[in-house]
């Protein structure tokens, strides 16, 4: 059986589903174009969660491709009818990274710096962080971002850096870029971010979900599936900004006002799954917290705490 596999066109999609997929037998890959890759509208205009989804289960449910490969932090959170996530694969890193012009790391930005990013999250931390800088909103794949910052073609182009994905960059062969990996603790990322996923029809033949299902890891699952929990309880999106991180066994989430003024944090214990945590009757590890209640723990916090009014 040749396993066909959706995956969008750009380069960074391809690298990560060619990885992927490095030892699977008999796979063909099938590019799909979705509204996302087509428009150079801002992602928060254009809808946010599900823009480079839906073309990729189009085909799915059409039957063009057997499974389809995402970046897990694109999808909805909302269960479809007719598509199942059937793997998550091990996660890259989850961090962000700053790439600034000479090596400079985000402290060493001269006042008034302008950095790119197209994710609300990461205004919103950046200027937290530091409320001098100049954030501008840039769309584009990997290496037109880099471009505004080592290599512009006008005055008006110029980033002095910009902030990107690790695992992007990493699967591009260009993590050495980076500046300065932002440590997740201090700097919480999309939910899912580093992680791929892979769905299936829930009427997938036998062959195709034993293939797929092969890919799962555990340990990737259960962090993501809490990351995702927190987004789907809070009502919010890729819009939102919102950073959800599992570091160090812990869920670490936080609400930013747009322009960083205010924060709202809650931290709780996840655990991490070993080769000492003995399977309880439930599935969970002796020693881990189950995923959905420790998110609910998370959410409630936040609420608490006002970030309702921050993610408004």
């Amino acid at each position: 059986m040749t396993l066909r596999v959706g995956t969008r066109g750009s380069a960074l999609a391809l690298a990560q589903t060619r990885a992927l997929l490095a030892d699977v037998p008999d796979v063909e890959l099938v590019t799909v174009t979705s509204h996302g890759d087509r428009s150079t509208a801002s992602l928060a205009s254009l809808g946010g969660t599900g823009v480079f989804v839906t073309a990729l289960r189009d085909a799915l449910l059409a039957g063009d491709v057997d499974a389809v490969v995402h970046s897990c932090k694109d999808l909805p959170t909302a269960p479809h009818e007719e598509v199942e996530l059937l793997a998550l694969p091990a996660r890259a890193d989850a961090r962000d990274v700053l790439v600034g012009a000479g090596g400079a790391r985000l402290a060493d930005l001269p006042v008034g710096a302008r950095v790119g990013t197209g994710s609300p999250r990461r205004r919103a931390q950046l200027l937290r962080a530091r409320p001098d800088l100049d954030v501008a909103d840039i769309r584009g794949n990997v290496d037109t971002r880099l471009r505004r910052v080592q290599d512009p073609g006008t005055p008006e182009e110029r980033l002095d850096a910009v902030v990107l994905a690790a695992a992007g960059l990493d699967r591009l062969g260009r993590l050495g870029e980076a500046s300065e990996l932002l440590d997740l603790v201090a700097w919480p990322t999309a939910p899912a971010q580093g992680a791929l996923a892979v769905e299936v029809r829930r009427d997938a033949p036998p062959a195709v979900r034993d293939a797929v299902a092969a890919l799962d890891d555990p340990a990737t699952r259960r962090a993501a599936t809490a990351e995702r929990i927190v987004l789907r309880l809070l009502e919010a999106g890729c819009a939102a900004p919102l950073g959800v991180s599992v570091t160090g066994g812990e869920l670490v989430a936080e609400a930013y006002a747009l322009d960083g003024a205010r924060a709202v944090r809650a931290t709780a214990p996840l655990g991490a799954a070993g080769a000492g945590n003995a399977p309880a009757a439930d599935g969970v590890a002796v020693g881990e917290a189950d995923p959905e209640s420790v998110a609910r723990d998370v959410v409630a916090a936040l609420l608490r705490d006002g970030a309702a009014g921050l993610l408004s």
